[in-house]
Parts: C-alpha cells; structure tokens; sequence
C-alpha cells in the first residue's frame, strides 16, 4: 500500500541534545579510514581555525539517521521498514560539527512518492547547537521496496 502523501511536509519534535564527543570523532574516523589529523589532533584542528577536533562530514549520519526513527517509526506512517533500503544521502553544511557540540536534530518528512510499486520517502533532517544556531542539513532517501506477489 502506498504511503499518505499528506504526510508531506510533517515536522517531529527535535530529538534530545547528543554531545559531540572526541573520542566518538576519532572511532568515525577510523572507521571511515578517514587520517585527516583535524579529526583527531585539537592542535592540527586548532591551526586551521577550529576550536577543537572536527568531524567528517558523514559523522553526523548517525545522528541524523536516529531523529528519522521518528518517521520510521510513526504508525500513522505505516511504513514497512522491514522492506526499507538506504537510498540516498547528502549534507549542506553551514560550519563543521565540532567535539563539545551538544545537537539536535528536527525531522520533517519532505517527500513521498510511489514508483513502479515501491515508496520512496525523502526526510530532511535540521541539526542546530545548543544555541539555535544551524550546523547542517541532512537528506536522507529511503526506499520502501514494493511487496513480492505470492
């Protein structure tokens, strides 16, 4: 069944403050295989005018990614997440995310549409620091795959 476009342009609450840790900076980066010293060295981060480590620009999925949960799991939605992949994602980023950061994120479902059968679900996710000020815009795509035939 497809999903309501009247769910189009649906806000959630911002999610609780996550604290932006070094340590949880550096784990990102090793993950990613990403050595770019700014991420790790608060000197390196400092010479180039950051306050202190920054993050890759994929770090802040992990939160964007949680806050969608709300949409994820809205009942009202009906959403199969069961048959959900990772469609797309992309960041605009007005300063970089930066340990000591306390973020929230706001969820505003911008798109829904239905093709050959499957959902396609297009969420934005608005990050601001504690003080209200805007740090990145994330998209993330999500794809409902349409259910096998018996």
């Amino acid at each position: 069944m497809a999903l309501d476009q009247s769910f189009v342009g649906r806000t959630y609450p911002p999610t609780p403050a996550y604290e932006v840790g070094r340590e949880k900076i550096r784990e990102f980066a090793e993950a990613v295989g990403d050595a770019n010293s700014a991420y790790v060295d608060p000197d390196a981060a400092k010479a180039l005018g950051h306050s202190d480590v920054i993050a890759p620009p994929t770090f802040v999925f992990s939160i964007t990614f949680k806050a969608a949960g709300q949409v994820i799991e809205d009942p009202q939605l009906g959403l199969d997440y069961s048959r959900v992949v990772h469609g797309d994602q992309k960041f605009a980023y007005t300063r970089p995310v930066r340990a000591g950061d306390r973020l929230t994120v706001t969820s505003t479902i911008e798109g829904i549409k239905s093709m050959a059968g499957n959902d396609i679900l297009d969420i934005r996710g608005e990050v601001h620091d504690e003080s209200g000020e805007h740090v990145v815009t994330a998209w993330t795509k999500l794809v409902a795959r349409a259910a096998e035939e018996a």
